[in-house]
């Protein structure tokens, strides 16, 4: 809708007319600021030029009203533009919002070590990712979602080490955990099965960890991919560490020919001060083996050859401080940094009857992400994760989440999209027998309502471009909100404008549908 008026107003004017939202409902659906951009150009004053376009803008069709308001120029769409754009988006919902853009982009997230089952905090960047590349594919552009497997390192030998050692104590041996090791019923369940698979006979010494880990990871990723399963999210690819570390030869003989290590204390660093990090790091121990960041700076180097128009990586929020360092990583490699763009996830809390919900036995100290979708389902757990800013702390009471009535906004907005259904039942009336129907006569609420119900096009589009998916669901919880209110105020069955009405409800439902659909959850006929 926003751009059809913008296209509108474009053949007026050879230059590209930002539009705004009207402070106040009484000046109209939208308002553009134009004619103090035009003042400097025309040497005017912008409340002369606002007056003269408004004379010109008014001979539109789509216009019912324009005036031109202290430099301003408000619009008031007309019913006809409004009744022919909603009979269009009912006939075309796959279309509704859709685009189509010349822009590829790699969307990395999740990304979490296969050395346990997905937590909590791993959830909230899996759903912000799956969203994102929902919304994004429906706004034209072209994704694709991509999990880094980080399979190499100490993190993937203590797992074998921890499988190894539980192992030995289900054969009654006796057994010193060492510091640091993984813990939880997962384990001990990697463990009976290691036993099976590699046979007693294979614990009798250390030499079985190293293709035990291995194992291991692969069985970890196996979980992870359900999990994801269960809340509606797969990837396109998953890129292995482990293979990537082959290349660290290549991509440090890069980084040498620009300049950007040195030696010291025995060890390599990578000159990440140049570009605005805190302080240089380490790529290369003194033992020689590379570091973390090595591993990120192949990562990236992979990425950036396979020419993508810009990459997005959702990380937690506890890896701030990697952002300057992965950049100068990337600028030294020759690439334009600002391609990369870097989300950050905020931690989450959740809480159960207003307490702290108890940490999983399963896992040994956080709370599984399966087991709070067991508790309250995939919907309610994606929904959630999108109300608020990513990198806003976020906490929730899953009770809250099972409730049915307002204070449930899953609920309350999918009981709107089945109230929808319920009227037409009432009414006895298919979609077929009120889509034609001319959007005409409506009251100041009705037309208040379609005009909401058209903006989801727009939402989406600020959503994507701000990464805030959280005005999605605020946009569908006010939505709903207006149409129960409206429906609670007028009478429709039975009256002079029910098959009106019913068409209105038709756009409502329609946009809470796709709305939800974007954020990978289907929208009930039922409550």
């Amino acid at each position: 809708m926003k751009k059809k008026v913008q296209q509108e107003l474009g053949k007026h004017l050879n230059k590209s007319i930002v539009l705004e939202k009207p402070k106040e409902k009484k000046f109209g659906h939208y308002a553009t600021p134009v004619a103090f951009a035009l003042a400097k150009e025309l040497r005017k004053n912008p409340m002369l030029i606002a007056e003269e376009l408004a004379k010109e803008f008014e001979k539109s069709p789509i216009f019912e009203r324009v005036e031109p308001v202290k430099g301003y120029v408000n619009f008031k769409l007309s019913e006809d533009f409004l009744n022919q754009y909603a009979t269009w988006a009912l006939k075309n919902e796959e279309r509704f919002g859709a685009d189509e853009r010349n822009e590829r982009i790699l969307l990395e997230f999740v990304s979490a070590n296969p050395t346990g089952p997905l937590h909590i905090g791993h959830a909230r960047g899996a759903v912000i990712g799956d969203a994102l590349a929902r919304i994004g594919r429906h706004l034209g552009y072209e994704i694709v979602k991509e999990y880094y497997v980080n399979d190499a390192g100490n993190q993937i030998y203590l797992l074998g080490l921890s499988v190894y050692l539980s192992v030995k104590e289900l054969l009654g041996m006796k057994v010193e955990w060492p510091q640091e090791f993984y813990r939880g019923e997962y384990i001990k369940d990697l463990a009976k099965e290691a036993l099976e698979v590699f046979g007693k006979e294979a614990f009798g010494d250390e030499s079985v960890i190293e293709s035990l880990a291995l194992w291991a990871k692969e069985k970890m990723l196996e979980l992870i991919k359900e999990d994801l399963a269960s809340i509606g999210i797969e990837f396109d690819s998953f890129v292995s560490e482990r293979e990537l570390y082959k290349r660290w030869d290549e991509v440090l003989e890069i980084l040498r020919k620009n300049g950007a290590v040195y030696e010291k204390d025995g060890k390599l660093w990578l000159k990440s001060t140049q570009y605005g990090d805190e302080k240089d790091r380490v790529v290369v121990r003194e033992d020689g083996r590379p570091t973390y960041l090595a591993g990120d700076i192949i990562y990236h180097y992979h990425k950036f050859e396979r020419q993508f128009d810009r990459y997005i990586n959702i990380w937690g929020a506890d890896h701030h401080g990697y952002i300057a360092r992965v950049k100068a990583a990337v600028k030294f490699l020759g690439f334009d940094e600002s391609r990369l763009e870097i989300i950050l996830a905020q931690m989450v809390s959740l809480l159960k009857g207003g307490e702290p919900y108890k940490m999983s036995k399963r896992a040994g100290n956080f709370i599984l992400m399966r087991d709070v979708v067991e508790e309250i389902g995939a919907d309610a757990l994606r929904f959630v994760f999108l109300t608020k800013k990513s990198d806003t702390h976020l906490e929730f009471d899953v009770d809250l989440l099972k409730k049915e009535d307002s204070s449930n906004p899953v609920y309350y907005i999918n009981y709107a999209h089945a109230r929808v259904h319920s009227v037409f039942e009432k009414a006895g009336k298919s979609v077929e027998d009120v889509i034609e129907e001319e959007l005409k006569g409506l009251n100041e609420d009705a037309k208040d309502l379609l005009f909401n119900a058209l903006l989801l096009p727009e939402i989406l589009e600020d959503a994507f471009k701000k990464r805030e998916l959280q005005r999605v669901t605020e946009y569908l919880k006010f939505l709903a909100s207006q149409f129960h209110s409206f429906y609670n105020r007028h009478k429709v069955i039975g009256t002079e404008f029910e098959d009106r009405y019913l068409k209105l409800f038709l756009v409502v439902a329609m946009s809470i549908r796709v709305g939800l659909g974007l954020l990978g959850i289907e929208a009930k006929k039922r409550m």
